[in-house]
């Protein structure tokens, strides 16, 4: 084995270098070694290659270790899922790497030593996230293969647990053979002999087979199906806004499944115009597919609207759910609809809802690349996944067709079937196609993010069929409970103008932050692009830095239309720099009412208990000014002692006499307090100047002073409250006690967020 070794210094995110912590070394193997003999050039990993996703990093070092003799495990991560950008590096280390630990057990003693397969062995892989062309991947930033250990020939590395794999169709013939009767040891030699493999030689061994079948006898399909409907009926039965629907196949089981809560069926009449329908993902114990509706609200975060459960993945059960789903929403179809790559689905919409824009979802299709090209260009599949990045940025159809040409001819790519379908579907995925429809911003990489963390809490919720609906309905409620907590947050704090124009200032009055900040960036970007005027009414926009070309905008002021051939607007919502240059040059201090859509104001705003009925806007409004006082209350009460003793002696009284006055026949807890009406406080405005402008609706409360709340740190992905003080004054009559012991507070059980306290 060699121990010659080169260090490779690489360049971090933002351009600078890499700290000793992320320089990688890579084994210069000699041609004697496991990896020269056994490993194909184009599968080792190096400095600088390029992966989708995590998932992928880890499969193709899974590949290269299987090949060398070695599994591998997951290690150190630098970041978290649902903190600020997320787990930005990982670590894939030898399965032999580190050494064991013993801890203490309960009553003292030692562990006794068991053996133990680690060593301390240095192999290792580093990925880095970065992202390039707006799309998120991760990048080789360190690669080690030095072992301290012998590795293993191929018939003994297909015993390590990481590779004891069962495939999904595996999975449905031993089921199949465990309800003929047959025995494990029948089951073994007969797929040995459909696959044409030595006796002993198949990926798992008997002990996985025992495993699997025991997980079968868990769990009860039938049986879980049954409560499954039952439990639909009795929300149906609660709440009459409830909307599900099945099928039962010819057998009499469970075949399709679908709901929907009150609250989705509202959400969707309001931001129902773009949606995202993923397929990806199955119920592994029941082997179902699994179908979630998802949108975007005028805040830009992510809402429910629908679930299914599919038997079968074809354009039949996919008709049959698109069908549902449009009896879910009174037969509203959406304008566009984003999903996976996948061919039954796009026939089943074509049919069912014939006048909705199909896109697919590029990183469904990026992340086959590796499978499809890495091999067949080798070291030139960096270069042409840039140039195909190129051409899926690009804006004008003309460009894109004379680009793809060109890169067709360069490759060599004239007959590759890949190649060939990509260009016969790119109406489906090529920005060039798509911008002249309506995405609300889902094609953007934090949106995509955000929806996919969405999506994995359902995956961790799939525990028993029967109880399945209810944890979607936990997880869509926590969703709403925390979106609402967000907007609040954003509502208080305060905008900021960067231009000091009074386009940014009316647009502040009207958008939500979310849909501001949008809008915002493109005004920043305005003035670097020069506005001339071809003829009436039709001026050619481009930046600074070039001689000719840029995007033709169309301006007929007495009639307040504008349009970009970048079609910004058309595909965001949002009017791009092209258009505000304009604007702004012709002494237009407003944008027209019709490019500052309904969909990202911030009247639009609402959510509510997936099993919960509707509320009036009165209500939403009051109680909107309630959460509004309670928390300009923690955030002014925290300044000093003197201040805090001063707000919980207050909040005391007011608890007292609330609590004195009798309890109404209607009980209000059924309108939700996290509903607000966002149109009732809008945002103080700071310009560049620092001069605060407020933008408010007149209210009985005009002394109250909406201060900035303060950052707080998320754990576990949930905003956590500040830990109580003990009360240096009076609270509930008694001194020094906690907050959460406190026998004013505790009674009734009256919601802490909703009182304020910390």
């Amino acid at each position: 084995m060699s121990e010659g070794t080169s260090v490779v210094m690489e360049s971090s995110e933002n351009g600078t270098d890499l700290s000793q912590d992320d320089i990688g070394t890579i084994e210069e193997t000699p041609d004697n070694t496991i990896l020269s003999r056994q490993t194909s050039v184009n599968l080792v990993p190096f400095i600088g290659q390029r992966f989708v996703s995590q998932e992928a990093a880890y499969e193709f070092y899974c590949s290269f270790a299987k090949q060398c003799g070695f599994s591998i495990r997951r290690h150190r991560t630098r970041g978290k899922d649902g903190v600020g950008r997320g787990v930005t590096r990982r670590d894939f280390t030898c399965h032999r790497g580190g050494y064991p630990q013993l801890k203490p057990s309960e009553d003292g003693k030692m562990q006794r030593n068991r053996k133990s397969s680690r060593c301390g062995c240095q192999a290792y892989l580093r990925i880095v996230k970065r992202a390039d062309f707006d799309l998120p991947e991760w990048r080789v930033t360190g690669f080690s293969n030095i072992h301290n250990h012998e590795l293993l020939k191929p018939q003994q590395v297909r015993l390590l647990p990481a590779y004891c794999t069962i495939s999904p169709d595996d999975k449905s013939r031993i089921c199949m053979f465990a309800k003929a009767g047959m025995s494990v040891r029948q089951m073994l030699r007969l797929l040995e002999l459909e696959k044409g493999v030595k006796l002993g030689c198949l990926p798992f061994t008997e002990i996985d087979v025992r495993n699997l079948l025991q997980s079968f006898r868990n769990v009860d399909r039938d049986s879980d199906a049954i409560d499954l409907i039952a439990m639909c009926k009795k929300l149906k039965d609660e709440n009459p806004n409830f909307k599900y629907d099945f099928k039962i196949d010819c057998h009499n089981r469970l075949e399709h499944i679908a709901w929907s809560y009150a609250s989705s069926v509202q959400l969707y009449e309001a931001f129902g115009d773009a949606v995202v329908f993923d397929t990806t993902h199955r119920l592994d114990a029941y082997d179902m597919l699994l179908g979630i509706w998802l949108g975007v609200d005028n805040h830009g975060m992510t809402c429910f609207f629908s679930c299914v459960l599919l038997q079968d993945e074809n354009m039949h059960s996919f008709s049959w759910a698109l069908k549902t789903f449009l009896g879910f929403m009174k037969g509203k179809a959406p304008q566009t609809i984003l999903t996976d790559h996948n061919m039954w689905l796009k026939d089943a919409i074509a049919i069912e809802m014939p006048e909705t824009k199909h896109a697919f979802c590029i990183w469904h299709i990026i992340a086959k690349f590796s499978d499809w090209f890495s091999i067949l260009l080798g070291s030139h599949y960096d270069d042409w996944k840039d140039e195909f990045h190129r051409l899926y940025n690009m804006e004008f159809v003309e460009d894109f067709e004379g680009g793809w040409r060109e890169m067709v001819n360069k490759y060599g790519f004239h007959a590759n079937k890949h190649i060939i379908s990509l260009y016969a579907l790119r109406s489906f995925w090529a920005l060039s196609f798509l911008h002249r429809y309506f995405f609300a911003g889902m094609m953007g990489t934090c949106q995509l993010e955000s929806i996919n963390a969405f999506i994995q809490r359902f995956m961790s919720a799939q525990s028993q069929l029967d109880h399945f609906v209810e944890q979607v309905a936990d997880i869509v409620d926590f969703n709403d409970r925390v979106g609402a907590k967000q907007k609040m947050q954003r509502k208080l704090q305060k905008v900021s103008l960067k231009t000091g124009s009074p386009i940014e200032s009316h647009a502040a009055t009207l958008l939500t932050p979310y849909a501001f900040s949008k809008l915002q960036e493109e005004l920043v970007l305005a003035p670097q692009y020069a506005s001339l005027l071809v003829d009436e009414g039709c001026f050619q926009v481009r930046h600074h830095t070039q001689i000719d070309g840029g995007c033709n905008v169309i301006w007929i002021p007495c009639q307040e239309h504008i349009s970009c051939s970048c079609h910004q607007f058309e595909f965001s919502g949002i009017l791009c720099r092209h258009v505000l240059r304009v604007l702004s040059t012709n002494n237009c201090f407003h944008i027209p009412d019709r490019y500052l859509p309904n969909r990202w104001r911030s009247v639009n705003s609402s959510c509510s208990n997936p099993f919960r009925t509707a509320t009036t806007r009165e209500h939403s409004e009051r109680i909107q000014l309630l959460e509004s006082m309670a928390s300009t209350l923690v955030t002014e009460s925290i300044e000093t002692e003197e201040r805090l003793d001063v707000a919980c002696e207050q909040m005391a009284m007011v608890l007292s006499r609330i609590k004195d006055l009798s309890r109404s026949t209607h009980s209000m807890n059924e309108i939700a307090y996290n509903c607000p009406s966002d149109s009732l406080i809008l945002p103080e405005v700071e310009d560049a100047d620092g001069i605060v402008q407020s933008f408010t609706i007149g209210n009985p409360h005009d002394n109250i002073t909406l201060g900035k709340l303060k950052e707080r740190r998320p754990r576990d992905g949930i905003d956590t409250i500040r830990k109580r003080r003990h009360c240096p004054g009076p609270c509930c009559g008694h001194f020094g006690h906690d907050g959460s012991a406190c026998s004013l507070i505790g009674d009734d059980d009256l919601p802490e967020d909703a009182l304020g306290y910390l």
